[in-house]
């Protein structure tokens, strides 16, 4: 009788131990969104991340960089879409920095977060 209420004490403690570590990950963020919702929004970072890429190129043959459709119509960048998901794309680019930023549709997600690139090659949040 006592072994199988220490084996109920260790079961309820490894339970509550469960249930309190993935309550945890949930609040910080880190469990909280869809794989669906993950996998859309590693897409939107590989974007900004190929748009980026394809600035520097663009940079080394015109020196200064370029709009979204500038880098297509050269041939640096090889994009059919100009967004992702409700993700909607921007550059902003001078002579010497450019910006991308990924327009998050808040209309249709709310809470979604939009995302910014630069030269520094850094993904961001934007404020």
């Amino acid at each position: 009788m006592r072994s199988m209420l220490g084996l109920l004490v260790v079961a309820v403690i490894a339970l509550l131990t469960y249930k309190y570590y993935f309550s945890n990950m949930n609040a910080a963020g880190t469990g909280a969104a869809t794989p669906m919702q993950t996998i859309d929004l590693v897409g939107v970072k590989n974007d900004l991340l190929g748009i980026a890429q394809a600035e520097r190129m663009y940079l080394t043959d015109h020196s200064s960089y370029a709009s979204l459709d500038e880098l297509v119509s050269s041939g640096a960048l090889s994009m059919k879409k100009t967004g992702r998901d409700g993700y909607t794309y921007d550059a902003q680019p001078s002579d010497s920095t450019f910006r991308v930023i990924a327009h998050c549709p808040a209309a249709t997600n709310p809470g979604c977060t939009s995302f910014v690139i630069d030269q520094t090659m850094e993904i961001q949040p934007t404020q």
